[in-house]
């Protein structure tokens, strides 16, 4: 399972080529970065196969870029995970694992990805919400002053525009339902409509003499499900089908993993409630997609794009119902996985898809190896480069999440995805341990954590966890 020093070895010269022929010399030359992040966003995109996400301009991106099909979270909650990939550290060093911590009273002195490339020379510009610096209200910035040059306060659209009648509605009746809303307005009138509005005209006044790091957070998929009426056109509710369920799904599953067990996510609805909840969330990716392509097409308009890096990724991921679980912050694949694409100009991977491991911790490194930035020596993330030049090479051989769950956020889990297996730990095992054969089970319905015939595979996959996860302080 050891593969890295191999590995290193095998891809030295590449990396040695591409790095000389693609890392400028002054800041002036260095090529532009695109960062854009979706908030609660699963791999529900038509380039990553959901079968009836229509999100046209994320997949031409994908198309023209290197598509990530195995990209994971380090921790599946806004604030654990964006504070992870925006400094570099996992969640065991940021020792950030609620909405409520802090990233900076944890790690004094960290310096972020923003903040770097602003101290190398890159005009920075943030519109949307980018990170979640414990701030407990939805209406506050959430971000970090020391990053931006420019950068837009993130308020959601409350209160709401008014919403179009609709036979189907999903009511709870608790406060983390699943409420949705078809909206009959402008996209502009939402925020992703207007995060995309700023950051096109923030392109049109930036300086042309200073390359720029421009990050883009969209609102959406995030609850409430609200975008535009003609959004939830595209997807006529006779044709919303549920995941499947089979009947003992759950009767292997440890307690801490269970829907019960974070109780305000704790959802029973209707088939007809659940039908509607997936047909809002898939109407809200399609509204956000759609501000995406905004940006891209400024990026061609202003002749920029050829010399610019997008990186396009989701905090990490959703459940639709799939185990019975709505919402985040579980260690299964729904929530583990994130959607990635990278589109590096002259990239000889363009046009490919990789099923090669990544993390969202390889953000950082990855965009300093490739801007020609010096890495901080303290990143704990790999650079993507060798993956970018050869959709078949790999860095890593396994990726880790983190989460905790249950009525007080009292049971700690940690996973380790390989490319076969999925072993996931809560408290270290003195609450439940699964074992799953994505060769032979993708859903995850089978825990295989108790057969005999696995044991070995087991141990190894725990000692890994052990050795590479400790638990956090």
């Amino acid at each position: 399972m050891m593969l890295l020093p191999l590995l290193r070895a095998r891809f030295a010269g590449l990396v040695f080529a591409a790095a000389a022929a693609l890392s400028p010399s002054r800041a002036a030359d260095r090529p532009n970065v695109l960062l854009m992040v979706s908030d609660d966003l699963a791999a529900t995109l038509g380039a990553f196969g959901h079968p009836l996400a229509k999100t046209p301009h994320l997949d031409a991106l994908a198309a023209r870029g290197v598509r990530f099909d195995r990209t994971y979270t380090q921790f599946p909650h806004c604030n654990p995970s964006r504070s992870s990939m925006l400094s570099g550290l996992r969640p065991n060093s940021t020792r950030v694992t609620l909405n409520s911590d802090n990233l900076y009273k944890n790690v004094p002195g960290v310096v972020t990805l923003p903040t770097h490339f602003r101290r190398h020379g890159y005009a920075t510009a943030r519109c949307g919400k980018i990170f979640h610096l414990g701030v407990p209200s939805g209406n506050e910035s959430m971000d970090d002053p020391q990053a931006w040059d420019f950068g837009t306060p993130f308020k959601d659209e409350r209160p709401y525009p008014p919403s179009r009648a609709s036979a189907v509605r999903v009511s709870t009746g608790q406060r983390q339902g699943l409420p949705w809303q078809e909206i009959e307005c402008a996209d502009d009138d939402l925020v992703d409509g207007n995060f995309a509005k700023t950051a096109i005209g923030w392109l049109e006044k930036r300086d042309p003499k200073k390359p720029f790091f421009l990050a883009v957070g969209f609102h959406r998929p995030h609850l409430p499900f609200a975008a535009p009426a003609q959004y939830y056109d595209l997807y006529p509710f006779e044709s919303i089908p549920l995941p499947p369920e089979p009947a003992n799904d759950v009767d292997d599953i440890p307690l801490p993993a269970r829907n019960e067990s974070v109780p305000q996510y704790a959802l029973t609805a209707t088939p007809d409630q659940r039908r509607a909840a997936i047909r809002a969330y898939l109407a809200t990716v399609s509204y956000m997609d759609a501000q995406a392509g905004r940006v891209f097409a400024a990026l061609e308009r202003l002749k920029v794009a050829d010399n610019t890096i997008i990186v396009f990724t989701g905090d990490h991921g959703w459940h639709l119902g799939e185990h019975g679980l709505w919402h985040k912050r579980s260690l299964f694949e729904e929530s583990a996985r994130v959607p990635f694409i990278i589109h590096a100009p002259g990239a000889r991977g363009n046009g490919q898809a990789t099923r090669s491991l990544a993390e969202m911790l390889d953000v950082y490194p990855t965009l300093c190896d490739l801007t020609g930035v010096p890495a901080p020596a303290v990143l704990q993330g790999k650079s993507l480069r060798p993956i970018l030049q050869d959709p078949r090479a790999s860095v890593h051989d396994a990726a880790f999440t983190q989460a905790r769950r249950g009525p007080k956020a009292e049971y700690w889990g940690r996973s380790v995805r390989t490319a076969r297996w999925r072993c996931t730990e809560w408290n270290e095992g003195r609450d439940g341990i699964e074992l799953y054969d994505h060769d032979h089970d993708p859903r995850e319905f089978t825990n295989l954590a108790q057969d005999p015939r696995h044991a070995t595979v087991l141990k190894e996959l725990r000692a890994l966890l052990a050795a590479r996860v400790p638990p956090i302080p």
